[in-house]
């Protein structure tokens, strides 16, 4: 299949945000409001996964659950869920598989997992602890109780409280759109060792194939060859899927093996 060449724009450059201003004057304000929201937030905060717990803090507070996770209202929180879950399925996913669902959020995913796998075999982890309370409350609202879900609050992704050759599907949707290189070199170094042989880790980013940049510390931009090239550092094979291109999400996909 043919890829169509996929750019994001440069959204940190001053002339770009000067221009989209112009364009769009009622966004302005809310630029305004989350630019000071960054810079308290580095001043108070000593690493990014304390810095993000803090973004994802203030997004609960003064909009809710769906809308910090990025879905713009109930129908796009399932939209979206049942997207990642059909095509993990298409994938053979299977009731039998365990599942390591990172940055699991309020089971925008999650809760079809969950009813999906025998009980007990999906774990899923966040750094905010008010969305895994959210989690809890999608679990109860969906009656998926005795499916035995795992849920977990994490500071790293070094999964270093999980067994060895464990996870048959290991993913990761719109997580590292929001994580600096050396959180995902900190993924792709320990994962590995929890992902069983023979199975995957789909993770979705950002692409661009200008150059890599990020707007408020808060979404990163990376070029595919990046990202392959750090998983193979680890020893890992990454592969563009092109597929999930198909499906018009606007981030792409990666699959990791052994």
């Amino acid at each position: 299949m043919q890829r169509q060449p996929y750019v994001k724009r440069p959204r940190s450059r001053l002339s770009y945000q000067v221009a989209y201003a112009l364009r769009h004057p009622g966004k302005v304000w809310p630029h305004l409001r989350r630019m000071t929201r960054d810079a308290r937030l580095r001043l108070t905060t000593a690493d990014h996964v304390s810095y993000y717990r803090e973004v994802m803090r203030a997004d609960i507070a003064e909009m809710d659950a769906d809308a910090a996770i990025g879905s713009h209202g109930r129908e796009s929180w399932l939209r979206i869920g049942k997207l990642q879950f059909d095509y993990l399925v298409r994938h053979g996913l299977t009731p039998r598989d365990r599942v390591l669902d990172i940055g699991c959020g309020n089971l925008r995913l999650g809760w079809r997992l969950i009813d999906h796998l025998e009980p007990g075999h999906y774990h899923g982890i966040d750094i905010s602890p008010e969305i895994l309370l959210a989690a809890a409350d999608t679990v109860a609202q969906r009656g998926l109780q005795s499916r035995l879900p795992h849920l977990t609050l994490v500071n790293d992704l070094t999964f270093g409280f999980l067994p060895d050759a464990h996870f048959t599907v290991v993913h990761a949707h719109s997580v590292f759109s929001h994580s600096p290189i050396e959180v995902i070199d900190e993924c792709l170094r320990h994962v590995g060792r929890v992902l069983h042989p023979d199975g995957f880790f789909d993770f979705t980013f950002d692409r661009t194939e200008k150059a890599e940049h990020h707007v408020l510390r808060e979404d990163f931009y990376y070029r595919t060859e990046t990202l392959v090239r750090l998983a193979e550092r680890y020893g890992l094979k990454a592969r563009f899927m092109d597929d999930w291109e198909r499906s018009r999400h606007r981030q792409s996909k990666l699959r990791v093996t052994h």
